[in-house]
């Protein structure tokens, strides 16, 4: 029992002499799931968001940089500005996310080497959260911007001067005297196109194997 369930889950295996008459078709899936993995890899070591915040008394501007597992740029200056407004310090947002970014990338890296040993359904479900990647991570950074854009302090020197605002993920806000002009980083595209890859590994899988496990059905219930 334990064996079909295996088998089940694995789907079909498929003959070196049968791969050789169609590489192409049996060996594209798992190509493109390693250029996926390499563009994940990569992005690890290369920002993933940039915002530039415009303030008068700072003529070259206040650049902020977030990686997977860390924040960069001025930090402790865009700081000091949000502590007038009542907006709390940047270092408190997405620490979990932060603390554990890069493990979860690598686990979904693995992931996506088993899926490439898969040749059923269920490689969707080893597939699906590396295609996620990049608006999971707008999606966080979005909420966390949301959270502390809208719940300022009303005890700050200038919170009256401003109301709960919630400052854009891509793209230009203005907030006061201030405008913020963010946009996504190599590495958010890196995993943008891995998803995009991703799905074509899909695709590709599906056509090489699901005539296989529809053979394979057929047989068993014959």
């Amino acid at each position: 029992m334990k064996t079909s369930i295996v088998d089940s889950i694995l789907g079909p295996r498929v003959s070196q002499k049968e791969q050789s008459r169609h590489s192409l078709r049996y060996g594209m899936p798992g190509f493109l799931l390693l250029v996926a993995r390499v563009l994940l890899l990569v992005s690890l070591f290369l920002p993933y968001w940039h915002m530039d915040l415009h303030a008068p008394q700072y003529p070259d501007n206040l650049t902020l940089t977030a990686h997977i597992n860390q924040l960069g740029g001025d930090v402790a200056e865009i700081d000091g500005l949000n502590h007038y407004i009542g907006m709390r310090s940047l270092k408190e947002a997405a620490q979990f996310e932060r603390s554990v970014g890069v493990y979860a990338m690598i686990l979904l890296v693995v992931l996506l080497e088993f899926a490439s040993y898969v040749h059923s359904r269920w490689a969707v479900l080893l597939v699906l959260p590396a295609v996620l990647i990049p608006a999971v991570f707008l999606l966080d950074l979005h909420l966390w911007m949301s959270h502390f854009g809208m719940n300022l302090d009303p005890g700050a020197p200038l919170s009256n001067s401003i109301k709960p605002f919630v400052p854009p993920v891509l793209g230009t806000g203005v907030i006061g005297q201030f405008k913020t002009v963010a946009w996504p980083g190599v590495g958010l595209i890196l995993a943008s196109v891995a998803s995009v890859v991703l799905l074509a590994a899909l695709f590709t899988h599906r056509r090489a194997y699901l005539p296989l496990v529809r053979a394979a059905r057929k047989k068993a219930s014959g």
